[in-house]
């Protein structure tokens, strides 16, 4: 899903502030992030006047009313609002991408949203914060190096199919403001497995690889889906794309492709998990494969996806996907988006998620890291989801409306809750609500 986000165009219209912090702790030596870093910075151009530039463009870019940076309200959403939603997201991802292709506006961006560390150890790598991007907004692998310059630890990039397609008709995605909440029936539109491939080994080779860990989310194509075949597109798009991610996301639970969640099915998804099993054996490599969860199966069902996706050396899950349930509006223009059909994420998906967050890990137990996502919008929301079970956490809508500004909030009111119930990590908060 593409949506306009609040605030990200403003730091490529004020492009301001100074240093980006790298992260101290990284994953391992012989982690493939690892590995795809070293390379990167072989090919990156010398950066012996990052800091004079730096403080040049302080200076020269920089502009103030109040002492406060000059945002996206005063510059750029009016002009944004000439547009439609789809592609004033467009100009403003492809502004912020622009900034952060080079060290220089990576550095410049990263103080802007400087985040406060907390570190969580999860899937063979370590994160520097639980909060990351989820699946929807850097649908073609494009941006990559943006994220983690406004704050975000780690990036889940797609959903990608094997095959190339442009989604379902326009307009296919709409705001309710009052509710905090999105509607979209995008329908994987991405420009497919082979093209990502592409996009991603330039950004390998031009020394612009983010120093975080990267998630792809993985879908399944219209066209295999008809012709009944979604093993051997799962494993096409793997093939393509697993010398880059450090993690795959299977994507059974999207609502906008007819019959893919006839995938949670207890036969389909042992078939589908067995193949991707068999496709893993023969890579010979640790990477970890997530299954994706909807919101809306029966929690007996999401039981019985566990145990099966256990049971096939699946590493962890993501609660949830959008939900084609609906809150009561509160206002005309929600009542008009609730309307339309597609999934909805944002704030009222948050009960459901912390739910289903709390299901999964009663079933599967601790050894099986859990992704919150769904309605994460602030500190409070987040600490639900950890307490639940959730390791790491993923926030999409809560950008939209709050703009980058809001993982530091994120970050910021975990670790005042750590501090306030005298614990030290935030390992031991998670599940610590939960009783088995």
């Amino acid at each position: 899903m593409l949506i306009i986000i609040e605030g990200l165009a403003s730091p490529a219209i004020t492009i301001a502030s100074s240093i980006l912090r790298i992260p101290a702790s990284l994953p391992s030596s012989n982690s493939p992030l690892d590995c795809r870093i070293r390379l990167a910075s072989s090919r990156a151009p010398a950066s012996g006047t990052m800091e004079l530039l730096s403080r040049q463009s302080l200076k020269n870019l920089t502009q103030h009313r109040g002492g406060k940076t000059m945002s996206y309200g005063l510059l750029v959403r009016p002009i944004l609002r000439f547009f439609d939603s789809e592609s004033a997201h467009g100009i403003s991802l492809s502004l912020g991408s622009t900034v952060a292709s080079t060290m220089v506006g990576q550095k410049l961006l990263g103080t802007l949203y400087r985040t406060p560390s907390l570190p969580v150890d999860a899937f063979g790598s370590r994160f520097r914060h639980p909060v990351g991007l989820a699946a929807g907004f850097d649908k073609k692998c494009e941006a990559l190096s943006l994220w983690p310059s406004i704050g975000f630890s780690w990036t889940e990039a797609g959903g990608i199919t094997y095959h190339p397609q442009e989604g379902n008709e326009k307009p296919r995605m709409f705001r309710a403001d009052s509710d905090r909440a999105l509607v979209n029936r995008m329908g994987f539109n991405n420009p497919g497995a082979v093209e990502a491939r592409k996009t991603l080994q330039r950004t390998l080779d031009s020394g612009n690889w983010p120093r975080t860990p990267l998630a792809i989310n993985v879908g399944c194509s219209k066209v295999a889906m008809t012709d009944n075949q979604p093993e051997k597109d799962y494993v096409a798009t793997l093939q393509q794309l697993w010398d880059f991610g450090d993690i795959f996301v299977i994507n059974v639970s999207s609502p906008n492709t007819p019959g893919l969640r006839d995938l949670g099915q207890e036969q389909r998804l042992a078939s589908l998990l067995d193949a991707i099993n068999s496709f893993r054996s023969i890579r010979d490599s640790d990477r970890p494969v997530l299954l994706k969860i909807s919101p809306d199966s029966h929690d007996d069902d999401i039981r019985m996806m566990v145990d099966i996706a256990s049971s096939r050396g699946i590493n962890g899950f993501v609660a949830v996907n959008t939900t084609v349930g609906r809150p009561d509006p509160t206002s005309t223009r929600s009542r008009r988006a609730f309307s339309e059909g597609g999934g909805l994420s944002g704030k009222p998906l948050a009960d459901r998620s912390a739910e289903v967050i709390r299901i999964i890990h009663r079933q599967s137990g601790p050894e099986l890291p859990i992704v919150g996502v769904g309605g994460i919008d602030g500190p409070e929301a987040a600490w639900n989801a950890i307490t639940n079970g959730a390791t790491l956490l993923q926030i999409y809508s809560a950008l939209v409306f709050n703009g980058p500004g809001v993982v530091r909030k994120i970050v910021r009111g975990l670790r005042s809750r750590l501090d306030t119930a005298g614990i030290q990590h935030i390992h031991e908060a998670v599940g610590m609500d939960v009783k088995f």
